[in-house]
């Protein structure tokens, strides 16, 4: 079996992958590193394919697809008060601009 061949995985492991790389893709990361980052995730959550043999099942661990969420928000909180205004300023002073360009 060739290196990423996905024969292995279960039809719900490849489903997950799916969904987890069109989410990565609206956000705007590029088709292949959206590819490698859902199976890394699918992997990480449910140990990599399927596997033959009784008791081999193992619950999923859900952590994986829930760390993506937290890690925002740290640039902002090790900002001064004052840095965070100038640039709500700054970042309103452009949205007036522009909705005078369009309107």
């Amino acid at each position: 079996m060739p290196r990423g061949d996905k024969s292995s995985y279960t039809d719900k492991q490849k489903r997950k992958a799916e969904h987890i790389e069109a989410g990565y893709e609206h956000r705007g990361v590029a088709k292949g590193e959206a590819e490698r980052r859902a199976w890394a995730t699918v992997n990480a959550e449910t140990g990599g394919g399927k596997k033959s043999g009784a008791g081999r099942g193992k619950a999923e661990n859900h952590g994986p697809s829930r760390k993506g969420g937290r890690l925002g928000g740290a640039a902002a909180a090790n900002r001064t008060a004052a840095e965070r205004s100038a640039s709500a300023r700054k970042g309103a002073a452009t949205r007036k601009r522009n909705a005078e360009k369009r309107g």
